[in-house]
């Protein structure tokens, strides 16, 4: 499970959010039984691009041999 603060990874595009598999964010909340989280997604200015409900099946915890990818959004 994924606690609140962790960085998660989503697995699954998230079309109406112009969000991508593969994008980082941190989760402020764990829902019960961790079955979705609520996960907000910066910029890398340090601004926020969107906050997301998103079911666990869509997500993953960070790996340790992972890093991150920069990509261009929609303005």
């Amino acid at each position: 499970m994924i606690q609140e603060h962790e960085r998660a990874v989503l697995t699954a595009d998230l079309d109406d959010l112009w969000l991508c598999a593969g994008d980082v964010g941190t989760v402020i909340h764990v829902y019960p039984e961790a079955a979705a989280y609520e996960i907000e997604f910066f910029t890398l200015d340090g601004n926020t691009f969107a906050v997301a409900t998103v079911e666990a099946t869509k997500v993953r915890p960070v790996d340790v041999r992972e890093m991150t990818h920069a990509r261009q959004i929609e303005s």
